[in-house]
């Protein structure tokens, strides 16, 4: 087989499976293709009261696609909660270059000058299919979803992938379903046209509308 390429990814992602690394220092790519996949359905999207404090309160700046690769590498590095990460050079390198294509996003959360938390995914069609977060600051990452999912309904997506359930998603709505329930969703989302908007004056409000 030869060397992975964009165009490779993005055809095992309109099928379901998706890239990972045992751990960032692993060159080989494993592919993934769970039993029970993580969405969050955009209509059943909802943040906590103290949440949307800190949203009123506007704590970050938000800025999309302005350092991608930097919030890449930030969701690779190791912190107490996970010594390790699944993110190695290879998957950089392949998601940077979708990134120059105008197919993977960055959701950043900024402050004083410092880039603090944010994530990263792959636009398909009106599937968004959210790769990694990190957070270097209090609710860092978790307005960084704020708006994403902002921006997601705003431009007509209509199925977020999270890939897994973990506690921190759950909070906002994450549910599992079944592969083949996922495959007939993602298959409907690819077929629509979607807009990722990377204006920062979009409200976070949008997220709950």
């Amino acid at each position: 087989m030869g060397p992975l390429t964009p165009d490779i990814l993005l055809r095992a992602y309109a099928m379901g499976i998706f890239p990972m690394a045992r751990t960032r220092d692993d060159p080989k790519i494993h592919w993934i293709d769970p039993e029970e996949r993580g969405v969050l359905p955009l209509e059943r999207f909802h943040i906590s009261k103290s949440l949307k404090k800190t949203l009123r309160a506007d704590v970050f700046e938000i800025r999309c696609d302005s350092a991608f690769e930097q919030v890449m590498r930030a969701c690779g590095e190791a912190a107490e909660d996970r010594p390790d990460t699944w993110i190695n050079e290879g998957i950089i390198r392949l998601f940077v270059d979708l990134h120059g294509l105008g197919l993977a996003h960055s959701v950043e959360t900024w402050r004083d000058g410092c880039l603090v938390g944010g994530l990263y995914g792959l636009a398909l069609g009106g599937a968004f299919c959210g790769e990694s977060m990190f957070s270097r600051a209090t609710d860092a990452s978790k307005v960084a979803l704020v708006h994403l999912v902002a921006r997601l309904k705003r431009g007509g997506f209509t199925l977020l992938d999270v890939q897994f359930v973990t506690d921190h998603l759950r909070q906002f709505g994450v549910v599992e379903i079944p592969r083949d329930d996922y495959l007939a969703r993602l298959a409907d989302a690819i077929r629509r046209r979607a807009y990722f908007d990377r204006s920062p004056e979009v409200p976070w409000e949008a997220s709950m509308v």
